[in-house]
Formats: structure tokens, C-alpha cells, sequence
């Protein structure tokens, strides 16, 4: 534990962060786990709904900080790959 009154402070913003990011991370996993249900179950009107939330939700996880630029890259990229051959 602590001692310093300013490690203390640190502790507890650490803390809060903490579980901003994963709520924020938990928010961006189950609109990808809706949207590859929503493939999976071949409702392709549902899916396209669910492909747009999927990508606001990482890109809100890229711009505060939980995922890097390049994974949200990476995986809108597969997740747009999905929706295209699951279309097809």
C-alpha cells in the first residue's frame, strides 16, 4: 500500500480508469458478439445495423485510448470482411 499522500491519489484514479476501460472494451465486445450472432443466424438486414454499431463502438475505443489505431483497424477490417461474404 501507499504511504504518500500523492500515490494514494494515484491509486484511486488508477482505479477509476480502470473501470472506464473496461466498460468501454466490454461495450465494443458485445456489439462484435451481436453482430457475428446476427451473420451466423443469416439475418443480413440485422447484421448491416449491427456492422454500423460495431464500428462506432471501436472507434469510440480507439479515440479514448482502450485499443490502438491499428487493432481498430485490424478488426473493423474483419469484421467488414464478414459482412461482405456473409452477403455474397
Amino acid at each position: 500500500m501507499p504511504n504518500i499522500k500523492s500515490a494514494k491519489k494515484r491509486v484511486k484514479v488508477i482505479e477509476k480508469k480502470t473501470l472506464r476501460n473496461n466498460m468501454i472494451k466490454s461495450g465494443y465486445k458485445t456489439a462484435v458478439k451481436k453482430f457475428e450472432e446476427a451473420v451466423a443466424a443469416g439475418n443480413m438486414e440485422e447484421a448491416k445495423v449491427l456492422f454500423s454499431e460495431a464500428t462506432k463502438k471501436i472507434d469510440q475505443a480507439c479515440t479514448k485510448g482502450v485499443i490502438v489505431k491499428n487493432t481498430a483497424a485490424r478488426k473493423k477490417s474483419s469484421l467488414s470482411k464478414k459482412l461482405n461474404t456473409a452477403m455474397a
